[in-house]
């Protein structure tokens, strides 16, 4: 008798797939909606550009499979051999192409953090600086579309490193993610709070609503969070990541915040941000001293990992901001597809 499928048919729930933008996440829409195997070219997903659309778009859709899915496709395909294997052929592509970009970066917990322990004198670079001063409400509304890929999943990429720590890293690890998921209330997990200023932003806070119009610096920022949590060798590199978010988050917070309230984007758009600037400080102070300091006790190798997690996601950051600021700066939309005006009602009344 042949093996009992796992499978229970079609998710009746889940975000919308989209369209390719290449060969390679083209092949992949095709093989999740029509059930098959994935068609590409010989040597495609070698030659495939590391910092693409077509890459990132791609891997961005392979790894859902293993957080929410898509309606209409079977959950069953997150361990599908097929797709793996064209998974683990990206992920090297991408990671090759990190490691080559911070060759020189930090190797040390020390050198890695020390630059992001003091904030900068000249914030002129910055893109929170920007929008707390200068930033009009439809970039505040394009940002936290962007943004809105991670932060409606908000902790659950660095949930998966947990079984992977022991002892005081994990004891750390788990109080850190017990407040990011609201402290045991569902009002208050960090995601339903983005979900909150979206809707005071007169956005669709549906989950993966804005995949669409995400460019692949953005989706390479999300899809890092994944790849460091989705594989136990690359552990270090998750929690070097998680303590860089930590570290930078509470000073941009505090100017979002401010860019929330000089906009009146809303009471909810502004207390997401204000929540971060509380929380993140204390949270950096564990993740440094527990997360990290347990981290090392236990498994010192791990601190070129820790240190080359902290510069990768800086460099995603950095080239994210890069995209964002160059096309504001034209008075151009930072995403693929512009967002629709919001109606009349919404934010035009609080302005």
């Amino acid at each position: 008798m042949p093996p009992r499928s796992l499978s229970s048919g079609p998710a009746a729930f889940g975000p919308r797939l989209v369209e390719g933008r290449g060969t390679l996440s083209g092949a992949v829409v095709q093989a999740l909606r029509s059930g098959g195997t994935p068609l590409y070219g010989e040597g495609a997903e070698v030659e495939a550009d590391p910092w693409g659309e077509d890459l990132h778009l791609a891997l961005y859709l392979l790894y859902e499979l293993h957080y929410r899915g898509f309606a209409g496709v079977d959950d069953a395909r997150e361990w599908d051999p097929e797709l793996l294997r064209l998974r683990q052929a990206l992920e090297a592509r991408f990671l090759l192409a990190l490691r080559e970009e911070l060759s020189a970066a930090p190797r040390t917990v020390e050198d890695a953090f020390a630059p992001l322990l003091v904030e900068p004198v000249d914030l002129s670079g910055s893109l929170s600086r920007h929008l707390e001063t200068d930033g009009e409400l439809w970039q505040l509304r394009e940002y936290a579309a962007l943004r809105s890929l991670y932060h409606l999943k908000e902790a659950d990429p660095h949930a998966w490193v947990i079984p992977r720590l022991t002892g005081r890293s994990k004891a750390a690890m788990v109080a850190i993610e017990y407040d990011e998921f609201g402290a045991g209330h569902a009002d208050r997990i960090h995601a339903r709070l983005f979900a909150d200023l979206m809707a005071d932003l007169d956005l669709d806070a549906t989950y993966g609503r804005y995949l669409d119009c995400a460019p692949a610096s953005l989706l390479a920022t999300v899809n890092l969070m994944s790849l460091f949590g989705l594989h136990r060798a690359l552990r270090g590199a998750l929690v070097g990541h998680f303590a860089c978010v930590e570290v930078t988050s509470s000073p941009g917070s505090r100017r979002l915040a401010g860019a929330m309230r000089r906009c009146a984007a809303g009471a909810a758009a502004e207390h997401f941000y204000a929540e971060h600037v509380e929380a993140d400080a204390v949270h950096e102070q564990v993740v440094r001293r527990e997360v990290i300091g347990g981290l090392l006790a236990d498994e010192p190798a791990l601190e070129a990992d820790i240190a080359f997690g902290c510069a990768a996601t800086v460099l995603l950051e950095d080239r994210l901001a890069d995209h964002i600021r160059a096309a504001w700066t034209q008075g151009l939309s930072a995403l693929r597809r512009p967002l629709a005006t919001p109606p009349g009602a919404g934010l035009a009344a609080r302005r």
